[in-house]
């Protein structure tokens, strides 16, 4: 079926009629979206100028007058800043501080602490809990130690 010039002309302008009213919407939508954006964001420029925060940040792991404490555990060096977590880990048994240290900041899970001691993930799992529990501990008498220090 053969449609008539005068048809093909009509479909094509209706086409384009449609591309238009398609494009001028999206475009009242764009400028829409912009001007919600607008009102809920603020410069960065106005908020360094207006001093709401600093710019810039730098990291102050080790500008404490204190040494951090280090601790060596299958040979990989642990770096732990604050003393009073140092002392209270210092006091527990070296198993579990290992294990602690080991799962904590070295990341190791509780399968590959197991194979490194030849126990089993629950057992692993087990001395973690019972070390925490202990740490918890130890933390809490240092805390009231340095609050009975404070009182003097």
């Amino acid at each position: 079926m053969r449609y008539s010039e005068q048809f093909m002309e009509h479909i094509e302008y209706t086409f384009h009629a449609f591309c238009k009213v398609v494009l001028r919407h999206e475009a009242i939508n764009a400028w829409r979206d912009l001007k919600r954006k607008e009102s809920r964001e603020i410069s960065l420029d106005y908020l360094v100028s207006e001093r709401y925060f600093e710019s810039s940040a730098m990291d102050s792991y080790f500008e404490k007058q204190d040494k951090p404490t280090v601790f060596i555990v299958l040979g990989k060096e642990v770096i732990v800043d604050d003393e009073r977590l140092a002392t209270a880990l210092s006091k527990l048994p070296e198993l579990r501080r290992e294990v602690l240290l080991l799962y904590y900041f070295v990341g190791y899970r509780d399968e590959a602490i197991g194979r490194q001691y030849g126990r089993c993930r629950s057992t692993i799992n087990h001395r973690r809990n019972v070390a925490l529990k202990q740490l918890r501990k130890e933390w809490e008498k240092l805390k009231h130690e340095e609050q009975k220090a404070d009182t003097f």
